[in-house]
């Protein structure tokens, strides 16, 4: 009889530690989903803004760490110049400090205005970056950014 009780105790033990993995523990309920179409844009602004740079060109846009107040989430947006806006390509990354990190590829188009997926990261750090290319990026016609909170 001890042994049953034992090994259902056991069991259950078991089944609990199942329950609250670190894989389910670290799922987030915004996480790799597009802001504007979850709602969470409407009630966002720009924690830190960064110029995107070329070598060749200068300031060819800005990039901003976006946050949502109403789903306490991160993500990058980003806005070209005309010179590049209508022929760019590129990534936009955002990461966390707890090790989270999305990637979003974006196509020309949209007026130059592009943004990534988000993160939830309520009172943590959120850092982001982006690549730019247009032409193929021959001529050094590429380009880079980043801002962070916790920078």
């Amino acid at each position: 009889m001890k042994l049953r009780v034992a090994a259902t105790v056991l069991g259950a033990m078991a089944m609990a530690l199942f329950a609250i993995s670190p894989a389910q523990a670290a799922a987030k309920p915004y996480d790799h989903k597009d802001p504007y179409r979850t709602g969470c844009g409407n009630q966002a602004w720009a924690v830190k803004t960064g110029k995107i740079i070329s070598q060749a060109n200068g300031r060819v846009g800005t990039i901003k760490l976006m946050w949502s107040s109403k789903c306490k989430t991160n993500w990058i947006e980003i806005k070209l110049t005309s010179k590049p806006a209508s022929m760019a390509r590129g990534i936009i990354h955002v990461r966390t400090i707890d090790a989270r990190h999305d990637s979003f590829s974006f196509k020309p188009g949209n007026h130059g205005r592009h943004w990534g997926n988000m993160l939830y990261a309520k009172n943590i750090c959120a850092w982001g970056t982006t690549t730019v290319r247009w032409n193929g990026g021959r001529g050094a016609q590429k380009a880079s950014g980043s801002a962070g909170a916790c920078d």
